[in-house]
C-alpha cells in the first residue's frame, strides 16, 4: 500500500489523521453554514450545525488524547 499513496498522504494518514478530520469537519461546517445563510435553507444550516458539533467534539477528544499522552 505504501507504493500506491504519495509520501505526504501516507504521512497524513499515519500520523495526523485526527487533526486532518477535525480541520475537514471545520471547513465543511463553515461552508454549509455559509450556504444556508446565502440560500436561506434550513437543511444546510442543520448540516452545518451537525458538523460544528462533530468538529468541536473531535477537537475536545484530540485535546484529551494529547493530555493523556503527555502523562
Amino acid at each position: 500500500m505504501n507504493a500506491i499513496l504519495p509520501e505526504w498522504r501516507q504521512n497524513l494518514l499515519e500520523k495526523h489523521l485526527l487533526t486532518a478530520l477535525i480541520v475537514l469537519e471545520f471547513a465543511l461546517s463553515v461552508v454549509f453554514l455559509l450556504v444556508s445563510y446565502i440560500t436561506v435553507k434550513i437543511y444546510f444550516g442543520g448540516v452545518g450545525v451537525g458538523l460544528t458539533i462533530a468538529w468541536v467534539t473531535g477537537a475536545i477528544a484530540y485535546l484529551f488524547q494529547r493530555k493523556v499522552m503527555k502523562k
